[in-house]
């Protein structure tokens, strides 16, 4: 059985993000680019099930410029066995990027799918949703837990009311979320041999994939800052200053 990842490039989730000052979005020379956390866990449990025997195979798979091959360099010491990258200097809309991996779908034949449930960069959460929907795959979002059986997955998710257990027949997509495990320490031994592993590179015409309809970013605009507090003596005090606001009637 194949296990195909999805892994992005993303700007690290310890650092300070940035606006441009033409507001033509954020900025990135010289700022420090990890891979999406939610597809580290990704890959951390395509391993795991590899390592209990279920799975042959882990492939990762990014989209992007070549520099992204840094992320699957990454996926490939944690111990992914291939990596595929799709090269484009294009940003790549959701819907684009469940069509790519529809076509690896159809190249590589995997049973699983498992991707990040969203990135931390643009927080969309739609490229599994509609990777199932155009495969006709069953698809088990926010997983927290997996459990294979055979040719089905047990997946737990946690939902507003509680955990919810999907029951789903392979081949499938599962999204990863934050709970599902903790992702493994990369060792430097491993690092210095994922250096030496080749990378198969597509583009978007030798994958017969048509990019969609660009989203046009209008603006990007830091939030505003806080305005600071003022201190009151007294109750009567607050509900005199929530009534000035209009907070309060």
């Amino acid at each position: 059985m194949k296990i195909l990842v999805g892994v992005k490039r993303v700007v690290d989730y310890n650092v300070r993000i940035q606006v441009k000052p033409d507001g033509s979005g954020i900025a990135t020379n010289g700022v420090k680019m990890s891979m999406n956390p939610f597809d580290e866990i990704a890959i951390e449990e395509a391993l795991r099930i590899k390592e209990a025997g279920h799975a042959a195979e882990v492939i990762a798979v990014t989209m992007g410029p070549k520099v992204a091959q840094e992320q699957l360099r990454t996926a490939l010491a944690m111990g992914a066995d291939r990596a595929i990258h799709v090269e484009t200097d294009d940003d790549i809309q959701p819907l684009t990027a469940a069509r790519i991996f529809k076509a690896l779908c159809d190249k590589e034949s995997p049973k699983i799918v498992l991707l990040g449930k969203q990135a931390i960069d643009d927080d969309n959460s739609q490229t599994a949703q509609m990777l199932a929907a155009i495969s006709h795959w069953p698809q088990a979002t926010f997983a927290s837990s997996i459990t294979l059986d055979g040719d089905k997955a047990t997946v737990i998710r946690e939902v507003d009311a509680g955990l919810e257990t999907l029951s789903v027949d392979l081949p499938a997509i599962i999204s990863a979320d934050l709970r599902l495990n903790e992702p493994r320490y990369v060792k430097l031994p491993d690092i210095m041999k994922a250096k030496r592993k080749t990378i198969d590179t597509f583009t978007l015409d030798e994958l017969a994939v048509e990019p969609a309809p660009a989203i046009k970013i209008l603006k990007t605009s830091p939030p505003a800052k806080r305005q600071a507090g003022i201190k009151v003596e007294s109750v009567d005090e607050l509900v005199a200053a929530l009534k000035e606001k209009g907070l309060v009637k």
